[in-house]
């Protein structure tokens, strides 16, 4: 099992790291110079995202975390994963965050979190170079293009690198609309991706928690959370049915990312190609 004490560095035999200054050469385009991309190499480093991480889903959202850590949002698929960290330059704290689970770590811990929500057996043939996104979250005073455009440039450089092509996660819709909890707004995303941007048959994956959506209102004329949208914007597909998560009081939706599938402008601003 591979586990982390509080001063272990994160060592991966699977990626290849790289310093946080080869990142920011390669992501320059893709932020403003007041923000720094790197990849966590110290258990501090992911104390940082998982205060962050902490700080949105339980404070913001009103997440219900079962965590080991106080202020911390902490799980089991933290110990294998890759955190990767957009700082604030001058003060150097965490502003946003990822955390990547590549195919050997998955192996290793025995699944993906995606597994736990929905069954993914259709994706079996394309788990050796497939990662999982998750966690994803930037500070309230720093939401701006800019983070997320740096936090997509390190990951695209990092799924070329380690010759990875496809990218799964669960994409979060709150359940909590104009201070109503209610399913409604998710059921009407859903039938409007559905319509537009659902994966082909042969990647659909079935919730472990369904969201009821055949008892909610599918009618409202909402739009998707602007990370949905930026996803789909980027080639992004919806893989079915949104699960609900109660723990986190959110309507989640699988989706899948392939780096053939990038739009050509996105391909040339991300990786120069």
């Amino acid at each position: 099992m591979n586990t982390m004490n509080e001063n272990s560095m994160i060592t991966r035999d699977d990626v290849v790291a790289q310093p946080a200054i080869a990142l920011r050469d390669q992501a320059q385009k893709t932020k403003p110079a007041c923000i720094e991309v790197s990849w966590a190499k110290h258990q501090d480093e992911v104390r940082a995202a998982q205060k962050l991480r902490f700080d949105v889903f339980a404070g913001e959202m009103g997440a219900r975390l079962n965590t080991s850590i106080a202020g911390h949002d902490v799980d089991l698929f933290d110990n294998y994963c890759e955190h990767l960290l957009v700082r604030d330059q001058a003060t150097q704290q965490v502003i946003g965050t990822y955390r990547v689970l590549t195919p050997a770590q998955a192996k290793r811990v025995g699944s993906t979190y995606s597994d736990t929500e929905f069954d993914l057996t259709r994706l079996r043939a394309l788990r050796e170079r497939m990662v999982e996104l998750g966690r994803s979250c930037v500070h309230p005073e720093h939401r701006h293009g800019g983070v997320i455009m740096a936090l997509w440039g390190a990951l695209a450089e990092f799924m070329t690198r380690n010759q990875l092509d496809t990218m799964i996660g669960c994409a979060s819709i709150p359940m909590l609309h104009n201070g109503v909890v209610s399913g409604d707004v998710a059921a009407s995303i859903w039938r409007q991706l559905q319509a537009t941007h659902l994966a082909p048959i042969e990647y659909h994956v079935r919730p472990r928690l369904p969201l009821p959506v055949e008892q909610l209102d599918d009618t409202l004329a909402v739009e998707a959370p602007a990370l949905i949208k930026g996803y789909l914007r980027l080639g992004a597909k919806v893989l079915g049915a949104p699960a609900w998560d109660p723990d986190f009081n959110t309507a989640d939706l699988p989706m899948l990312m392939r780096i053939a599938d990038l739009p050509s402008r996105y391909r040339k601003h991300f990786l120069g190609a």
